[in-house]
Parts: C-alpha cells; structure tokens; sequence
C-alpha cells in the first residue's frame, strides 16, 4: 500500500512492530486526474478474519494479494470466498514479493493463481507480479488499476444515505470523528444524521474525503465525519449513521444463506457469528423450510435471529462464521427485515421467492397486502430500501388502492373491502338491535375494529363507500329509516303534546317517559328521537323544553335587544320560578342571545 499510494496504513504500534496488517488501514490514490481511489487495507492473516469482514463489505473493486514466494494460503482461500460470497464483481489479482523468487517460480504462482479463480467473478482477470521493495510491476498496476475502475459500476449516490461506520476517534478541538466508506446517497455539512442502533442525533460538523476536506461525500467514497452533539462512547464500529427518522436496526431477519463446499451442514437452532457491514454480532440460525440443515454447498432459506440490533436492508450481504472453531462457513443476502413472527411453512418458499427474485412492484405489492391495515410510503421505503420513486410507482397497481390523504398509503383492494364489508355487518347489526337509534358511534367502532389502525384509516374507507353515511360521530346505513310501530308514534306523540302543553313550566322529565304508554328503555329512545329531530330541546340533564316554547322565549328576548337585566326582571318578563329561570338563563347565554356580565346579563 506504501509502495502504491505513498500512505502507510499501519498505524497501531504493533503493526509496525510485528510487520503486518491487525486492523483496517486506509488509503486513497489519484490516477491521471479522472480517477479517485479509496483503499481499505484488511489484515490477511487468519486471526484478524473478523477485522478483515468490518472492510470488506463496501469494496467495489478487490485487490487479491498473493505473495509470489508462499502462493495460496488457507486464509487466502477463506477471503477469497469471503468475497465473492459478499458479491464483489471485479478484481485484479497482484503477485507480491516477486524480487524473492525466479521467473519460473513467478510463472508458476501466476499459474496458481489463475487455476485458483477458475469459476469465478475473478476468471480471466488481470494479474500483475508486484514488488513493493523495486517498484516493480506498480506503474502497470495503477494502470489496471484506472481501467478496472472505469468499468466498475458506481454505487447511487441518488439512494438513502447509510454509512457503516469502521472507527472512531476524538481530535483535539473538533470532538467525535467517525469514517467509513459511504455505501448509499450522500452526506452534507450541516445536515442532521442518526446513529443506528438508538436513534441518537448529531449534525455534521465538517465532511473529509480522502483526506481533503469537502462540502459534500457521494457513495463510494471513504468519508470522515466530525459530529457535533455525539460523544466517542455513543458510537462503536458496526453502528450506521443514515438519514434522520429513516432506519431502523433489526434484531430478526429473513434470508437467503449459501454454504461454502468445504463447511459442515448448517443446522436448524445453530448459533453463528453474522457479519454485516462493520458490524459483528451472535445469532442464532432458524431454517424456514425443508430438512433440518442446508448441506454443503447448498442454499436455503433461513431466519437469523441477532442478538443484538443491527441497521440492515433487504439486499444488504453478510457472511456467517461457524460458532465454535471461528471459520467462515457461508453467506448469503438479507430479503426481509421486519419478518411475520409466523409463518406456515407451505407459504416460506412462494413468500421469500418474491422478496429474492421479484421487482419492486411485486415486493411492495406482498408487504401492502401482508399489513391488516395497509402501509405507508415511508413505512414501504424503510423496509426495502427503495427510492420514494419506486415506491410511488406501485401507486398504480391493481392489486392495491392509494389513498393519498393525509399521507400516502397504500393497503390491499380485498383487504379493504373486508374491512368495508366487516364495518357494514357491524353497522346492520346495531341498526336490528336498536331501530329507534339513528347510528353506531364511530368511536366504539374503532375501538372495536381499528384500535390498532391508523385514525384517519376508517374515515378514509367510509368515503369510499356508498352503502354507510356518516353523520356526525354517527354511523348509520344509508338505507337505515325509522318505522315506528301504532304504540311508538302514539308515545311520541304523548311526550310531544306534554311539552308543547307546559310551555315554560315543563312537567319533570321521569313523569313524561313513565306516562307514555311503552316500557322505559323504550321510552328514553323515543326521547332521543324528539331530541335529534329538533322537536324537543335539552336545557338540562333533566329538563326538555318544546321548540315552540324555546322559539317564543327568543322572541320574547329579542324585544328586549341591548337592555341588561338580572334574575328578577327575567322571571317577571317570563312568569316562571327560579327552577326554570336559572337553567333556561344558561341556555340562553350558550345559545348567544345572552351574555352574562357578572350578576347582569345583556340581550344581544
């Protein structure tokens, strides 16, 4: 790394003293101006796996280093398949040391080397023999090195900023630095960002690439990151800075695992160590399908239940190391990060099948039809990872309905018809059980059926429906009249006469609905049918007044428009007793034909 980009990457005492790689180190390289490297330099030898795994995961471009005088190590081996099970499509195969051995050795670990990558992504790449110490074969590797990165497909800067944060550190008079390779959008000055896992803030500070300081960092690029109101002990290596309120972590996890040929058969209840990212966690293996391991080899749908919180997309890469001894057995790629705790298992396959293999649409459609009460867009974009864009394309579909008020959502046609048709079933069945009420309250149907909904979710599907009206907080059938029987109207019509009869001096409210021919319950819902109809008027808890009584006292009052008056003068302009003087006094005043002004009161 010296040799090639003039930076030494070891950086812990050790490193230097022992002459090899423990931690990451990392570099960067220009080339003919158009072209900006990032190194991150991973430890080889096979104890510092683990360390190697932190680096490894946002690399676009692999450098496979084999040295000339020793050839294909197990850990060479080991982090060869790390690779390619972390689906890293290009890379130059270097031969190092070449000043130890002779040309025919050379040509013979050259010949290893391209035996060794037969069959993989790595087939037909170049290799170039390298010595750090002469200087040989560097220029012709910054070459290959140039080419390789023009046809190396960039990662979206147009995504969800993520960056997997690889080390922390304090600097004397700027406060916490993390770095990383930026895996996903971009990152700005100023902006406020998260830490996942907890959901803690912090606004940046200042932005360096490369070492140079910058405005902003693109994916792909490695960033350092000051960060105000965030101190050293809040962040760790395998934490995620991404965009504030956006993400997540996840403790359980759906996915597609692959063996490595060489691994014991992986075992149903198995503990692992997951590897993700930077991060580094102990999980447990749930086999979601078929016999009770996935072989050598072989590939097979699994949960991963982690112990601890990890911020993870579908479509993110891990690798999985066996528990006990600590070798890499296999890896494979994340499909769902919010999985139904059940599942039968007849439907794993044809589930997960959608998730590996279906376009945004299909994926977007099964999350819309698997939520009981629809989804939102931004509940849909942090459980993919897909672009608002992507998701507002399924806004279309057939399968779904969108209601764009007041957020996007989208939710199942059935689904919601099953909703619809289980609010009407609800609705007939309180108009049979109460035909003198005009409707259910709204209320209890949400507590009832949609406690668990959105608020504004059965609203919204009512106005999509032509067979329930809303009235009010009440709900009722459109077709819903009321039939009176012969005894109801004539107890209607016997509760309306007393009143109407009594004028301001009303009879007492118990004695009316005991006097009017049909059973109390009874009684006190025809009451409420005179109330809502407007043909009797409630003062009080116990006093109901006919309207033409209310409609003559407003007249009465009007002839008296900008006097002001006290209790005395309003029983002698109405010949009524304080009983009824003080309650239809309060009446007035929140009808706003009075106003009271201490002992007085003004007509408006």
């Amino acid at each position: 790394m010296r040799a090639l980009t003039g930076i030494e990457t070891d950086r812990l005492e050790e490193e230097k003293r022992r002459g090899i790689s423990i931690d990451l180190g990392f570099a960067h390289l220009s080339l003919d101006g158009d072209v900006r490297l990032g190194f991150v330099d991973v430890p080889g030898h096979e104890r510092f796996v683990k360390n190697m795994l932190a680096g490894a995961g946002g690399v676009d471009l692999l450098l496979l280093v084999i040295a000339a005088d020793e050839s294909i190590k197990p850990q060479t081996r080991e982090h060869f398949d790390i690779c390619r099970l972390l689906g890293i499509q290009r890379g130059i195969v270097v031969l190092t040391k070449a000043d130890l051995v002779d040309a025919d050795l050379l040509g013979l670990a050259k010949l290893e080397a391209e035996e060794f990558v037969q069959a993989s992504f790595l087939e037909g790449a170049p290799v170039v023999a390298v010595s750090s110490r002469t200087g040989q074969g560097i220029e012709e590797l910054k070459r290959l090195l140039r080419e390789q990165a023009l046809e190396t497909e960039e990662k979206s800067s147009a995504g969800h900023f993520r960056l997997p944060v690889d080390r922390v550190f304090t600097m004397k008079g700027f406060g916490t630095v993390v770095t990383g390779t930026l895996i996903s959008g971009a990152v700005a000055g100023e902006q406020e960002v998260e830490v996942q896992p907890g959901g803690k803030k912090a606004r940046v500070r200042g932005i360096q690439v490369h070492g140079a300081e910058a405005e902003k960092a693109l994916a792909g690029q490695r960033t350092a990151l000051n960060l105000a109101g965030m101190e050293p002990e809040d962040l760790r290596r395998g934490a995620m800075l991404v965009e504030k309120g956006r993400f997540e972590a996840t403790t359980m996890v759906d996915c597609e695992i692959e063996m490595l040929s060489s691994a014991k058969p992986l075992k149903h209840r198995a503990p692992v160590h997951f590897h993700a990212w930077t991060a580094e966690v102990e999980a447990q293996v749930r086999l979601l399908e078929g016999p009770d391991a996935i072989a050598p080899g072989g590939k097979g749908f699994a949960r991963l239940l982690l112990r601890d919180p990890v911020q993870l997309l579908p479509g993110d890469r891990f690798i999985v190391r066996m528990f006990s001894p600590v070798v890499t057995i296999g890896g494979g790629r994340v499909l769902e990060i919010a999985p139904p705790p059940r599942m039968r298992r007849a439907q794993v396959r044809e589930r997960l099948e959608v998730f590996s293999k279906g376009t945004a649409r299909e994926r977007v459609e099964r999350l819309a039809m698997e939520a009981r009460y629809g989804i939102s867009f931004a509940e849909l974009v942090s459980r993919t990872g897909l672009a608002e864009a992507n998701v507002a394309d399924c806004r279309n579909s057939p399968k779904l309905v969108h209601f764009a008020e007041p957020q996007d959502w989208l939710i199942d046609g059935a689904r919601m018809q099953s909703l619809v048709d289980k609010l009407l079933k609800m609705v007939s069945a309180f108009h049979r059980q109460n035909p003198l009420l005009p409707g259910i309250s709204k209320q209890e149907l949400r507590s009832r059926e949609f406690a668990q909904a959105p608020a504004f979710l059965m609203d919204t599907l009512l106005k999509r429906s032509r067979t329930l009206v809303s009235d009010g907080e009440l709900l009722r059938l459109a077709s819903h009249k009321l039939n009176l029987r012969q005894e109801e109207e004539e107890a209607v019509g016997k509760m309306e006469k007393a009143f109407h009869m009594a004028g301001l001096e009303v009879p007492a409210l118990k004695a009316v609905l005991m006097n009017c021919g049909v059973e109390p319950a009874k009684s006190r819902s025809l009451l409420q049918i005179l109330l809502r109809e407007g043909r009797l008027v409630r003062v009080s808890e116990d006093l109901v007044f006919h309207r033409d009584a209310m409609e003559s006292l407003k007249q009465m009052m009007a002839r008296h428009k900008g006097e002001r008056f006290a209790v005395p003068a309003f029983k002698s302009w109405t010949g009524i007793s304080r009983k009824y003087a003080i309650p239809l006094l309060e009446y007035l005043d929140r009808e706003r034909v009075t106003r009271r002004e201490g002992d007085e009161r003004l007509v408006l």
